[in-house]
């Protein structure tokens, strides 16, 4: 059998909060729930950050650097993602679940042309607010280099657009390990 409780009084709930004071009890200040552990800020989620502002206050210029890339072989995987993108955002990506609302293909291109179409083509994608893009890669060798190097640098280009979220190769029906799929941050108060 179930007994009803009255409601305390006014003095009963004065008594309690007395002994929770004495007791060194304080008020919460904040009513968010607390992880349990530290945000990551790292220098390069710093760095992120800051040309993401940067970005959205209209600073022109091109976004990727002409330096030196790291070599990827044609058939390797590319898998890139923000440390603070959720696990599960992050396998619908990998598993090709997340539709992609644009393509971009890159074969024939030299790699300046390459650079500037993928800076393009995302700048676009951003301003029509698309959260997922096809960026077609190939997987052809340099003609004076021993690796392919529009794959090798868009790999390092990506990583450096302060837009994208995460990038992985794409499932085998949309090109496999010669494209990627690009996720990308929505705008705040937006979509």
């Amino acid at each position: 059998m179930s007994r009803r409780r009255q409601r305390p009084d006014a003095e009963e709930i004065s008594a309690f909060r007395q002994a929770l004071s004495e007791a060194g009890v304080r008020p919460l200040h904040s009513n968010r729930a607390d992880p349990g552990r530290p945000r990551r800020t790292d220098e390069a989620t710093r760095a992120r950050r800051a040309a993401a502002t940067a970005a959205s206050e209209g600073i022109a210029g091109g976004r990727t650097s002409d330096g030196r890339v790291e070599a990827v072989r044609p058939s390797e995987y590319l898998d890139f993602a923000l440390p603070d993108l959720p696990y599960r955002t992050r396998s619908q990506l990998k598993r090709g679940q997340i539709p992609w609302a644009a393509g971009l293909d890159l074969h024939g291109h030299t790699l300046e042309e390459a650079r500037s179409e993928l800076e393009a083509f995302l700048a676009d994608a951003m301003a029509a607010q698309a959260r997922c893009v096809l960026v077609v890669h190939g997987k052809a060798w340099g003609t004076t280099a021993d690796y392919p190097v529009i794959k090798s640098h868009v790999n390092a280009w990506l990583r450096e657009w302060p837009s994208v979220l995460a990038f992985c190769s794409a499932s085998e029906v949309d090109g496999g390990t010669g494209a990627v799929y690009v996720l990308l941050r929505r705008r705040r108060g937006e979509g």
